[in-house]
């Protein structure tokens, strides 16, 4: 049974690995970001018990998928499910690159206008990833790396579709 999660740096390409492999081994996909956040300006997290709902019964429908995010708190709820793990540890400046190329992601923002507003603040995130200490940290997906006991692949590089 294939069940693999994906996580990193905004930017990374966590959502285009997510959906290639999708496609390619006929796996539900997951974006933690859809789940994660409360509907309210400035966003604020769900909590983490909500959040942990709302994946269950994704769990539940679907026996093979693949789940991606950067959310540590969360992703270290699916450790026992999870079949592999794939960390997408890219440099900061291949992350922003990306970011800048990104296509509009209509399950995060009504509008392309809305995403590029936003954009300001991403790359501002992005670069924050190694000064970090939370949940979205590369600390904490190092760790989360490191204790993962099973098949686990780290890519430092763009990976493109397999």
């Amino acid at each position: 049974m294939k069940r693999v999660i994906i996580f990193g740096n905004s930017g990374a390409g966590k959502s285009t690995l997510a959906k290639s492999l999708a496609n390619i081994d006929q796996l539900a996909h997951f974006d933690l970001d859809s789940i994660a956040w409360l509907p309210t300006s400035p966003p604020q997290r769900k909590p983490v018990e909500q959040s942990k709902a709302d994946i269950d019964a994704f769990m539940a429908e679907n026996d093979q998928w693949v789940i991606e995010g950067c959310y540590s708190d969360l992703l270290e709820l699916l450790f026992t499910k999870a079949s592999e793990i794939i960390f997408l540890d890219l440099p900061i400046d291949q992350c922003i690159t990306n970011a800048r190329a990104r296509p509009w992601e209509p399950h995060k923002y009504e509008s392309k206008q809305a995403q590029d507003e936003n954009l300001d603040m991403l790359l501002a995130w992005i670069s924050d990833y190694e000064g970090r200490s939370d949940t979205f940290s590369r600390s904490s997906h190092q760790d989360l790396f490191r204790r993962f006991a099973g098949k686990k692949t780290r890519y430092t590089h763009n990976v493109g579709n397999r």
